[in-house]
């Protein structure tokens, strides 16, 4: 077994990257979506079996894993990179960018997977100096409920694994550095569906109508009392109403309105208050109206937690190659790696992807949104001193 510091952790990274640039380069170009990932696995599969990985494909529906199994090892850690696009238009110029309508990478997927490809290509040169077997995990539809964790975890991709590390791109710092929040690290995101009915009629003659849109006005501004008044302070939940659809001409009110939006919370009951009294608001505003609502909530992936063992093991790991970054706050965006961290110790890392000079500056899911080229070895450095730390 080596340590990290027996290892050229660069020199091995840096014998990887045009492999992990030209592939990230591909998956972009062709971006599949959900389920869908057929394409994106199959060139995983190649360069896993390529490098002398054991390989197994159509995991989790669409999904690839590989391991590397060391001889006599008494322990297995798992990473595990999504492969799945979004259903978006990308608005960059890259060379590259999307060649399908409608499907995108701008959540960083493609990236995901490359330098995880990347580092088991890597480690697989290495496998002799390796203290713990390795498993890689390839996962579709991380995007969508019901999400692709759980078809992963049924087919088996977990047995006898010890632990689990996953890593985003992450645009809210700058390139260069490595994340880790302990415990809560990412939200359940909940979503919700109102339709309020009323009585529509002429525009001109509104004393006679129950107007269903001054209904839905009422209900959005009461909803904004859920969190000021019935969480804690301390606590952090948002109810956030992204979507208001109704009437179809200028001087109809119509019958009907429909609303849409999110609850986020790093808390089952925090969530369980916002939704019980979103609930109660929407129905109480809309009989005060003369109206009704019908409230559908559907609830999301699990609250993300971070192990502190895994946490601490990684900062350990990881510090000797890339330095920690003193940004790594909670997040209310969701992720369906949550629920590998219900089954075993798991710790879900943030890479820097932020460059201001070039411009590397939207969010995940903006259309706009570009991965930072040098993010990328950063990535791949981190896995293998993961790998080797593991141990």
């Amino acid at each position: 077994m080596a340590t990290i510091k027996e290892v050229d952790v660069q020199e091995l990274a840096g014998g990887v990257m045009e492999q992990v640039i030209t592939l990230q380069r591909d998956i972009h170009s062709h971006p599949e979506i959900g389920f869908d990932t057929v394409r994106t696995a199959g060139l995983i599969a190649e360069q896993l079996k390529a490098a002398g990985i054991d390989t197994r494909e159509q995991i989790g529906k669409t999904g690839v894993v590989g391991d590397i199994e060391v001889p006599g090892a008494t322990r297995c850690v798992a990473f595990r990179a999504d492969m799945d696009a979004l259903p978006m238009d990308e608005e960059t110029d890259l060379p590259h960018r999307s060649t399908i309508p409608g499907a995108a990478h701008m959540c960083g997927h493609d990236a995901h997977s490359s330098m995880l490809v990347g580092a088991a290509c890597a480690l697989a040169g290495i496998r002799d100096r390796l203290g713990c077997s390795i498993r890689f995990i390839f996962q579709p539809n991380e995007e969508a409920l019901p999400g692709g964790a759980p078809a992963m975890i049924a087919d088996g991709c977990l047995e006898g694994v010890d632990r689990i590390f996953g890593m985003h791109v992450w645009p809210a710092f700058n390139t260069g550095k490595i994340g880790i929040v302990e415990g809560p690290t990412m939200a359940q995101p909940d979503t919700f569906r109102i339709v309020i009915a009323g009585r529509g009629g002429h525009a001109a003659t509104p004393h006679v109508c129950n107007d269903p849109i001054l209904c839905g006005s009422q209900i959005i501004s009461s909803a904004q009392h859920i969190v000021s008044r019935n969480i804690d302070p301390i606590q952090s939940c948002v109810v956030t109403f992204t979507q208001f659809h109704g009437g179809t001409a200028d001087n109809v009110i119509p019958e009907k309105v429909e609303l849409r939006g999110t609850i986020r919370s790093f808390d089952k009951q925090v969530g369980d208050v916002a939704r019980q009294r979103l609930t109660e608001v929407a129905e109480g505003v809309a009989k005060a109206h003369g109206c009704s609502a019908d409230v559908q909530i559907t609830e999301g992936y699990p609250v993300t937690f971070n192990d502190p063992d895994a946490c601490q093991e990684a900062r350990r790991s990881i510090s000797v190659e890339v330095p920690l970054s003193d940004q790594g706050t909670p997040v209310l965006g969701g992720e369906d790696f949550a629920y590998y961290g219900q089954k075993v110790s798991a710790a879900f890392l943030f890479l820097g992807n932020r460059d201001e000079s070039q411009g590397i500056v939207h969010f995940c899911h903006h259309p706009r949104f570009q991965v930072d080229d040098a993010a990328m070895p950063i990535g791949v450095r981190s896995w293998i001193a993961l790998a080797l730390g593991a141990g």
